[in-house]
């Protein structure tokens, strides 16, 4: 397959450090050409027209591949990534990875998705901003898209996953498995291509955005665009230190919080203080240090565009709309579904995963994890979570 070779230039070399030592991170965390590809794979899937009447030129979407696909060519296994993920499910860091694979519990040799049995995809997705077409890459101009690039849904991604999955030759899916914002793609998979979706898995997930939860996403949103070196979305050819890093990590730490649960926080950090400087002394709790580093972390290897983009396809999400609704959509569902909630997530309620197991027709009982560690339990727990998998793949 060919891969695409246009794309934004390479960022310049950081210049300087700041206050604390440390290289001034980029304007945009961005994946760019030029940089280490890793083990990413890149396919040119041509134009495509989005939901909203706009249409992208040129759509590619990085990707990776593990294990074999049969001469059958029915064990393929899609895997989809949340909100900041990538393709690197599994894997060390590295040259083109700055992080390990987020799920490698679940996915490897003699893992749940044993890469033995299964052919695994996993794309990094469209809006995304580590390889695939997103605002980080260049448009029709030889610029950044920028502030620019069109408003996508979930529908808009799951399009160009189906491209992928053509462009490999691969009819049907034994498997799409994704938790978060990767399960509403996930679902958008079954709902919206059964007869190619042979089995699910949705892991603390849900079916139709609710009111609370396009709260929490607009405050995000509200972080980032207040931020003045967000520019309204073009902010590329900034100096190193000078992007939009403190409206995206705070649009982190809002997030963040609400991947944890309140237990889990009370019981890790409860009210110690971050060093020897009490807070009523100018000090801060060890919290509020928590979270300003799981900030930090993301200003470096994020872009802000790609976070806002992908946000706003979680807010938008409804996979009833135009379908009758969720039930007559969800009843449209063919494949066999495993359908996971953590108990403690108060970012998709375990009420939410309950809708979606009661209204898919092939789906087995809800799956409960147990957990004090918030929506991230699906990330955390991985021997809970992997037991569940393991057994439903043994049946496929």
């Amino acid at each position: 397959m060919p891969e695409h070779s246009a794309a934004v230039p390479p960022r310049p070399a950081p210049a300087g450090a700041g206050r604390d030592g440390r290289a001034l991170p980029p304007a945009s965390g961005a994946w760019r050409e030029g940089d280490p590809p890793g083990r990413r794979r890149f396919a040119d899937l041509g134009a495509l027209d989005l939901v909203n009447g706009d249409r992208l030129p040129d759509v590619r979407l990085a990707y990776e591949t593990w294990g074999q696909l049969n001469a059958a060519r029915d064990n393929a296994v899609l895997v989809l990534h949340a909100l900041t993920g990538d393709s690197h499910v599994t894997g060390e860091a590295g040259p083109g990875h700055p992080t390990p694979g987020w799920w490698a519990s679940l996915v490897g040799p003699g893992a749940p998705i044993d890469t033995g049995r299964w052919f695994v995809v996993a794309p990094n997705v469209l809006g995304g901003c580590q390889g695939s077409t997103g605002p980080a890459t260049r448009a029709p101009d030889g610029r950044p898209w920028g502030s620019r690039f069109p408003q996508l849904t979930v529908r808009d991604q799951v399009a160009a996953e189906a491209r992928l999955a053509d462009a490999l030759g691969l009819d049907t899916w034994a498997l799409v498995v994704g938790g978060s914002m990767g399960g509403q793609r996930a679902l958008e998979w079954a709902v919206g291509q059964p007869q190619r979706v042979r089995g699910l898995v949705a892991v603390a997930t849900n079916a139709q955005t609710t009111g609370d939860q396009i709260a929490g996403l607009h405050t995000q949103l509200a972080a980032i665009a207040a931020d003045p070196g967000y520019a309204g979305g073009d902010y590329y050819d900034a100096p190193d230190g000078h992007g939009p890093h403190a409206g995206l990590g705070l649009a982190r730490q809002i997030a963040h919080h609400s991947y944890r649960s309140a237990a889990e926080l009370d019981a890790r950090f409860g009210r110690a203080a971050q060093g020897a400087e009490e807070p009523l002394r100018g000090g801060r709790y060890a919290v509020q240090s928590y979270l300003e580093h799981h900030g930090d972390k993301l200003v470096r290897r994020f872009d802000a565009n790609s976070y806002v983009t992908l946000t706003r396809t979680m807010i938008t999400h409804d996979v009833g709309r135009d379908r009758g609704g969720v039930e007559a959509a969800l009843a449209r569902v063919s494949a066999r579904a495993l359908v996971v909630a953590v108990d403690s997530d108060r970012l998709f309620p375990p009420v939410q995963s309950a809708r979606i197991a009661a209204g898919i027709p092939a789906a087995e009982p809800l799956r409960m994890i147990n957990s004090d560690f918030g929506h991230d339990g699906f990330l955390v727990e991985a021997d809970q979570l992997g037991t569940l998998v393991a057994d439903f793949t043994a049946t496929l």
